[in-house]
C-alpha cells in the first residue's frame, strides 16, 4: 500500500498538517482526542509507527541552515561572519557539524528542508531571516523537522527563538541622542519585511514619542554600503536635514559616513552617525563610529545549544542573549547650532 502523505491525513481528519505532525510524532500541541483520531485515520490510510509518513527521525550528527540570500551579500556582511564564528565555537564542544546551503527562493528553501528530513540528513535546523507573516514555522512543523528561530521572540511553543534585545538597544540610542540635544533623527533601516526591522522600528517610534522627538523617522535600505550611502545623501540634502543618522548595520553606516564627508559635512560637528553591530569597520574609519555592540557570536552559539537540546528531546524555550551595550566614539556629539 502506498504510504499516505501528511496532506492526505490532515484532509481526512479535518485538522492542519502541523497537527498531524504533532500527533504522529507524539509531540505536545494537540489534545488527546485529536491525537487518537489522527493516529487512527493514519493507520486506516496505511501509516505504521516507525515506518510510515511521519516516522521518528533518527538523531543526525548534523544540524542544518538554509540561507536565502545572494552569496555576495553574505561575504561582505560582518554580522554573518560573527554569527558563524559563534556557531562554529559551539559546534566544537560536541560531535555535531553544520550543513549550510543557499537557496534562491523560499520554495527552494522548503524543498531543501523536506529533502533533509526525508533523507535524515540533519537532526534539526536553524531558521534565519525571519519575516513578517513568515509561513516557514508552520511548514517546518508540518514537515516534522525540529527548528530554532534566529530572532524573535515568536512566542511559539513548537519553535523556540534565540534573540537579542534590539528594543532595549534602540531605546538607549535615542535616549543618548536626545541627551545631546538631537531632535531630528533619521534611522536608515534594513528591509521592511524583516522581523528584526519591525522590532527596531516599533522601539524607535515608541522611544521617539516618549522623548518628544517629533522629527524622528525611519527610511528603508538593504544593508549594503552603496544603498546606505545613497540614502544618507538623499536625507542630508533635504530641505530640513537631520542632525543624527542611525544605521541598522555597520556596512551602511560606513557608506553613510563617506557620503556625509563627500557632501562636505563634518562628523559629528554637522551630523552625528551611529552604527549597529560594531564590527571592526567601525573602528577603522575616521572618525570611529559610535555603535551598538550586540553579542552576535553568543547569539550563534546559544542558538546551536538550544537546537541541540530540542533535537535531543529536552525542554527548550525562547532565550535572550546578554544585553547589547553602546560604544561611544568620535562620530557622535552635541547637536550643531543652526
Amino acid at each position: 500500500m502506498k504510504r499516505p502523505t501528511v496532506r492526505e491525513i490532515a484532509a481526512r481528519a479535518g485538522v492542519s498538517q502541523g497537527a498531524v505532525s504533532y500527533a504522529l510524532n507524539g509531540r505536545r500541541g494537540v489534545s488527546e482526542a485529536t491525537r487518537h483520531r489522527v493516529v487512527e485515520i493514519a493507520r486506516q490510510l496505511g501509516w505504521t509507527p516507525g515506518g510510515g509518513t511521519h516516522r521518528h527521525v533518527r538523531r543526525s550528527a548534523a544540524l542544518g541552515m538554509v540561507v536565502n540570500r545572494p552569496a555576495a551579500a553574505l561575504t561582505g556582511e560582518p554580522f554573518f561572519s560573527e554569527l558563524m564564528a559563534g556557531i562554529r565555537r559551539e559546534l566544537a564542544t560536541g560531535s555535531a557539524s553544520l550543513l549550510m546551503q543557499a537557496a534562491p527562493s523560499r520554495s527552494a528553501e522548503l524543498g531543501i528542508y523536506r529533502r533533509w528530513h526525508r533523507e535524515q540528513t540533519v537532526g534539526g535546523v536553524l531558521l534565519s531571516d525571519l519575516r513578517i507573516g513568515d509561513t516557514r514555522p508552520d511548514e517546518l512543523a508540518a514537515i516534522g523537522l525540529p527548528a530554532v528561530a534566529l530572532g524573535g521572540p515568536l512566542g511559539r511553543s513548537d519553535l523556540p527563538s534565540v534573540w537579542m534585545n534590539d528594543r532595549q538597544a534602540m531605546r538607549g540610542v535615542l535616549e543618548y541622542l536626545a541627551g545631546l540635544g538631537h531632535r531630528s533623527v533619521v534611522r536608515v533601516a534594513g528591509p521592511e519585511p524583516l522581523w528584526q526591522t519591525r522590532t527596531r522600528t516599533e522601539a524607535f517610534v515608541a522611544a521617539a514619542d516618549r522623548l518628544g522627538l517629533a522629527n524622528a523617522r525611519t527610511v528603508h535600505a538593504d544593508y549594503t554600503e552603496e544603498v546606505g550611502a545613497d540614502t544618507a545623501r538623499r536625507v542630508l540634502t533635504a530641505k530640513r536635514p537631520p542632525t543624527a543618522l542611525v544605521f541598522d548595520n555597520d556596512v551602511m553606516a560606513v557608506g553613510g559616513l563617506m557620503a556625509a564627508q563627500g557632501l562636505g559635512l563634518a562628523v559629528p560637528a554637522d551630523v552625528s552617525i551611529i552604527a549597529w553591530d560594531d564590527s571592526v569597520l567601525c573602528r577603522l574609519v575616521r572618525p570611529a563610529l559610535s555603535a551598538v555592540q550586540r553579542p552576535i557570536a553568543e547569539f550563534g552559539a546559544l542558538a546551536v545549544s538550544v537546537l541541540r537540546r530540542k533535537v535531543d528531546g529536552g525542554s527548550v524555550a525562547d532565550t535572550c542573549t546578554s544585553t547589547p551595550v553602546f560604544a561611544v566614539r568620535g562620530s557622535t556629539g552635541r547637536v550643531p547650532r543652526r
